[in-house]
């Protein structure tokens, strides 16, 4: 089971309450654009953070296959049998190096990032195809 490390949720969440209290501080000093600027922002993050909250694992295994977030916070359980391939998408750019879970299901293409499994996608893809030769 790999779910969302909890710092980044207490970090989505204290950043959209900050947004919430700059929107609150310019809305009262009759600034129309700051207010703008804030209420969107403070929407996005407080989304971000609930999501987390609730649909904190990603990505769980067992022996008939995978159970991955579907949606905002939906599930769906996938065989091993319709995994058609599981990799790991490598990227640089601007000196740094991401990783991204590819798991494909032919209908759909499942997606994860590091801060979505809270794990190594590498070391998760390698675990998911020993699990699946099992």
């Amino acid at each position: 089971m790999w779910r969302v490390r909890r710092e980044p949720i207490f970090a989505k969440a204290g950043a959209a309450l900050a947004c919430l209290a700059l929107g609150v501080y310019w809305f009262l000093q009759d600034d129309t654009r700051g207010v703008i600027l804030a209420v969107p922002a403070t929407l996005l993050l407080g989304a971000m953070a609930l999501r987390d909250v609730l649909a904190p694992v990603r990505l769980a295994t067992d022996e008939s296959g995978i159970t991955v977030v579907h949606g905002y916070a939906g599930r769906r359980h996938v065989p091993w049998s319709q995994i058609e391939d599981i990799k790991v998408d490598i990227s640089r750019r601007y000196g740094l190096r991401s990783e991204i879970l590819e798991i494909d299901t032919g209908d759909n293409l499942h997606i994860f990032s590091r801060n979505d499994l809270g794990a190594s996608p590498t070391e998760v893809a390698a675990e998911l195809r020993r699990l699946r030769q099992a």
